[in-house]
């Protein structure tokens, strides 16, 4: 009872939005843009976003790897491994710039109409957008492309798209959405991202069940060429509808794309040391520190270089899967964080490249710091009995260690807290004081990379009297287990973008917990983070955004739902010196679709490459 009552007050003190009247609708006027907040940066005559090279050459090559495997063209149902790069076939009503924190530009749509409320929106479609077919993108297919993706598509699509509640024609190429709720101002540019696919040709087959067949879009590649689970070359489509849309102008450079798929990340590596493929983008810091020396490399054939960005890191981390009666005690979730030495792992693993997260908006402004701000403080009081009191008192921090792999005082802070939950060491096995059971558990992988750095922690973990193992498996398995929720702690990642919303639903929220498939991994089944997050979805400008958002942060942070990692401020790309970049790089992504093949560039690599492959 008190759960509800906090909620209900929360939700009735703190959620104030209000209503735009009748007549401020009624100004409603078409835009070529919407920001979440604010206005966005492009006005409406703008020609090219500023970190692209208008006048880039089209042509060449582009060769990147992929890892496994691939089994369908489908990539929006939950079955099979889809094949990379289908994006590059697929378009939505309108697209986002990398420098900006959230701003959508008219793409298949050309202009958006959005009141006040942000109640509905309204898009009319281009007259020249166009399926590879020659037949015109319509405003059936925006309504069937939403209808299927809620029906038979990924549940993050039905769980995404809920507060739709009603789709209709009301124009030749106008199609309105109406939204069931008020205070989301997220929605809009939800719909925005929504993936136009085309009536007509999926009509005739089963949207449900894996393909091969290359499937008809709209983008700027469709698929040329593939060998099942091996490669695939997409081509660029020559008379794309698209191409001198302003959000496009300087992008999709190159002729063809080409993936090869790899089953083990040490070969990919080898065979882009070799020149097989030309970009990598690494996220091993060992194979970034000592894995690109080669002859090529001292040579100047391939480069590394680091490129900062303001991306917000979010959080990657051991989750637990609090659905497991071992974990749904958060002082024995925070006693394990005691195990996980990270400056050790970071010294002698790492090379020192990573800093610690200590929040899951790390690298942002939303992310928490300190203590509560007053504005925090009037969204956390109400919660004061029912949320952990180190919120109000504390800062979050990680359990820190000095590097030296010695880490006694820690364990010892970790078996206090393991004998407040019961647990204590018997025989030297951990075992529960009221049922005897042992503390036993297994983490599950999907990459033996990570190997090197679990076990450390698996034998800190032994040191504690607890038994863990460490299982890696296949793609197919890992996707089937943690889609079941079959796990008792996983390594996962929790991205976020500089505007968060909806998806924090998917990630926290109680409806997800249960829903196969979803993204909430640790099971997370609390009203007050789904009051939060409600809260999060329906704020009304920048400022109130950060707010709430740091609210958040703070809670989970303090239930211990995971151990946490680290993260770079730096995007690690090794490349063949066959590309140009514009000269202006976005503070929120690295716009490798800007780049292009230099063909004076490209054809001198290839006799150097040559040469080199023939050993002379």
């Amino acid at each position: 009872m008190i759960v509800r009552f906090c909620f209900v007050v929360l939700t009735l003190v703190i959620l104030i939005w209000p209503l735009a009247s009748f007549a401020q609708n009624k100004k409603v006027v078409p835009a070529h843009a919407i920001a979440m907040h604010g206005t966005p940066k492009y006005n409406s005559e703008f020609r090219h976003f500023d970190y692209v090279n208008p006048k880039a050459p089209k042509g060449g090559v582009i060769r990147q790897s992929a890892l496994r495997t691939f089994n369908t063209f489908n990539p929006y149902t939950i079955k099979g491994d889809a094949a990379v790069g289908l994006g590059f076939i697929y378009e939505s009503l309108m697209t986002s710039p990398q420098d900006e924190a959230f701003t959508e530009y008219g793409l298949i749509a050309q202009t958006i109409e959005v009141p006040k409320d942000r109640s509905w929106a309204t898009f009319t479609l281009r007259k020249e957008a166009r399926w590879h077919d020659e037949k015109p993108v319509t405003v059936e297919d925006v309504i069937w492309s939403l209808e299927t993706l809620k029906k038979k598509g990924r549940p993050f699509y039905r769980f995404y798209y809920r507060d739709v509640t009603k789709v209709e024609k009301v124009g030749e190429r106008k199609v309105k959405f109406t939204f069931g709720s008020t205070e989301n101002r997220e929605l809009p540019l939800i719909i925005g991202q929504l993936p136009i696919l085309p009536k007509h040709y999926w009509e005739k087959r089963n949207f449900d069940k894996t393909t091969l067949e290359p499937p008809l879009g709209s983008g700027p590649y469709k698929i040329k060429s593939f060998e099942p689970g091996r490669a695939i070359v997409y081509e660029r489509v020559k008379n794309y509808w698209g191409a001198q849309l302003p959000v496009n102008i300087g992008r999709f450079n190159a002729d063809r794309i080409r993936f090869d798929y790899y089953r083990d990340a040490t070969v990919a590596l080898e065979a882009f040391k070799a020149g097989d493929y030309d970009f990598r983008l690494e996220n091993t810091s060992k194979t970034w520190a000592t894995g690109y020396n080669s002859p090529a490399f001292k040579q100047g054939y391939y480069k590394k270089l680091e490129i900062r960005h303001q991306n917000p890191t979010g959080m990657q981390g051991f989750v637990f899967n609090t659905r497991k009666k071992l974990f749904q005690n958060p002082i024995v979730r925070q006693a394990l964080a005691f195990a996980f030495d990270f400056e050790w792992t970071n010294k002698n693993l790492f090379y020192g490249q990573y800093a610690r997260t200590n929040s899951f908006f790390s690298n942002s402004e939303l992310a928490s710091f300190g203590l509560p701000s007053k504005g925090e403080l009037k969204i956390l009081k109400p919660l004061k009995n029912i949320i952990p009191p180190e919120v109000f008192t504390q800062t979050y921090y990680p359990p820190r260690n000095e590097g030296t792999g010695r880490i006694r005082k820690q364990l010892r802070e970790a078996r206090k807290l393991l004998e407040r939950a019961d647990w204590v060491v018997r025989d030297g096995k951990l075992v529960n004081r009221n049922f005897q059971e042992p503390f036993k558990f297994e983490i599950l992988l999907i990459s033996p990379a990570f190997e090197r750095i679990v076990l450390p922690f698996v034998r800190n973990l032994k040191r504690l009297g607890i038994e863990a193992s460490v299982r890696t498996v296949d793609t197919a398995q890992y996707r089937k287990r943690t889609d079941d929720f079959d796990f008792d702690m996983v390594v996962s990642t929790f991205g976020q973008s500089l505007s968060p919303g909806n998806e924090q639903r998917e990630f926290w929220g109680s409806a997800a917990a249960m829903r196969p498939g979803s993204r909430n991994l640790a099971g997370i089944q609390s009203s007050v983070i789904d009051g939060l997050i409600e809260l999060v979805i329906s704020a009304p400008d920048r400022k109130s955004l950060i707010t709430r958002t740091r609210a958040l942060d703070r809670v989970l942070l303090w239930n211990h739902y995971v151990i946490p990692h680290w993260h770079i401020q730096s995007f690690r790309v090794a490349f063949w010196d066959k590309f140009g970049r514009p000269p202006k790089t976005p503070i929120y992504g690295l716009a490798f679709d800007a780049w292009w093949v230099d063909k004076n560039k490209s054809d001198g690599l290839a006799a150097k490459l040559k040469s080199f492959k023939s050993g002379s």
